[in-house]
C-alpha cells in the first residue's frame, strides 16, 4: 500500500468542499491514516515550497496558504500517488477537465483545493515534514 499527503487548502475550507473532495477519495477506496488542522507558518511553507521559495509569485502563494488553517491528510491505497492525482486533475484548475476536483471546484493554478503529492520521494518527505510518526494510523 502506497502512501500520499494531502492538503485541504484555504480556499476548500472556504468554499466547504473538504467533505466532497473527501467523500470522493473515500469512495475509491482510500484509508485515511492520519489526519490535522494546522496554520501553516512561514518556515513551513518555505520548507514545504523550497523549490520555489526564490521565485517572484512566492510572497502570494504565502500569504494564501498561511491565511487560515489548512487540513492535512495522509491517504493511503493501492497507487494512491497517481490515483489521487488523477482525481484531483491538472495543477492549473482552469485545465483541469469537469468531474475533477479541480476541474469541479478550482478557479485558477494556485486557488486549486488541493495540494497532493507528485511521487514517492515527495510523499515520503512530506509525509514526515507535517506528521511524527505516532500520529500515523496504518
Amino acid at each position: 500500500m502506497e502512501k500520499t499527503l494531502i492538503i485541504f487548502k484555504p480556499d476548500a475550507i472556504e468554499k466547504r468542499k473538504v467533505g466532497a473532495a473527501l467523500t470522493r477519495f473515500e469512495d475509491v477506496g482510500f484509508n485515511i491514516i492520519a489526519a490535522k488542522m494546522k496554520q501553516l507558518d512561514s518556515g513551513l511553507l518555505k520548507e514545504h515550497y523550497a523549490h520555489i521559495a526564490d521565485k517572484p509569485f512566492f510572497p502570494e502563494i504565502e500569504a494564501f496558504m498561511s491565511s487560515r488553517p489548512v487540513l492535512i491528510m495522509i491517504l493511503e491505497g493501492n497507487k494512491a500517488i497517481e490515483r489521487v492525482r488523477s482525481l484531483l486533475g491538472p495543477t492549473n484548475s482552469l485545465a483541469a477537465p469537469a468531474g475533477t476536483i479541480r476541474g469541479d471546484w478550482g478557479t485558477d493554478m494556485m486557488l486549486n483545493i488541493v495540494h497532493a503529492s507528485d511521487g514517492p520521494e515527495s510523499a515520503a518527505a512530506e509525509i514526515k515534514r507535517f506528521f511524527d510518526e505516532d500520529e500515523v494510523y496504518s
